[in-house]
């Protein structure tokens, strides 16, 4: 049996009276990767993340309704910053802007792709793994960055190291990171949030068990430095 959406009333999107200094990476301490299969999930799933504390919400365009439910969220849900992740191309990045995207993420990026994001007038988080990556991008003038696959990169070992050398840099980390090692990460100086999608339990979805969502929601918002 399907668990009813949140129903308290969705506040205004933080972004939109935060400082414009404010940085994705500074809304949450973790920012729900989400892969949206049935796009009339899309708004009662992000109304579940909002009430649970997770306002930044990537959706990535690894499926067809995707663009649609970023479009439905930023219709439908005005706390959620929904932003567009797994973004390749310059034309992904025109189609998620135009479609609501308050955000973009790449896995990777190129100088290509890295001018369309810079034009696009929204923050982004190109993916990194390499300390070259990171260089070359501090280069251009960025500093906010995913860091892609993480636990396969070096981890939290890898961040660290890099902290001393090119502390300017600051990071989401993705790719293998969980709740159990989640903490490890945010403890570092130069890692802000984390992305990943252990609060979407493929079966919850399956059942719209968003209640149970939004309570994964809550216990990821708790985590921090300190929290295992």
């Amino acid at each position: 049996m399907a668990s009813s959406p949140p129903s308290s009333p969705q506040p205004s999107s933080p972004l939109s009276t935060a400082p414009p200094s404010l940085s994705v990476l500074e809304l949450a301490p973790v920012i729900p990767v989400v892969v949206v299969d049935d796009v009339a999930d899309a708004v009662p799933l992000a109304r579940a993340l909002v009430a649970g504390g997770l306002p930044a919400i990537e959706v990535t365009l690894r499926t067809p309704v995707a663009l649609d439910a970023i479009r439905a969220v930023a219709d439908a849900v005005p706390a959620a910053v929904v932003g567009a992740g797994t973004v390749i191309s310059p034309e992904q990045v025109a189609q998620s802007v135009a479609a609501g995207a308050r955000f973009l993420v790449s896995p990777g990026w190129t100088d290509v792709l890295l001018d369309a994001m810079k034009a696009s007038g929204v923050p982004f988080l190109p993916g990194v793994s390499t300390t070259s990556e990171v260089v070359a991008l501090l280069e251009r003038g960025v500093r906010d960055m995913k860091f892609f696959p993480a636990q396969a990169s070096g981890g939290t070992a890898y961040l660290e190291a890099l902290a001393g050398p090119l502390p300017q840099a600051r990071f989401c980390p993705t790719g293998g990171v969980g709740p159990g090692v989640a903490p490890e990460y945010l403890a570092l100086p130069n890692v802000l949030c984390v992305g990943g999608s252990w609060m979407l339990p493929p079966d919850a979805i399956a059942t719209r068990d968003w209640a149970r969502v939004e309570k994964l929601a809550r216990d990821a918002a708790s985590l921090g430095p300190g929290s295992h």
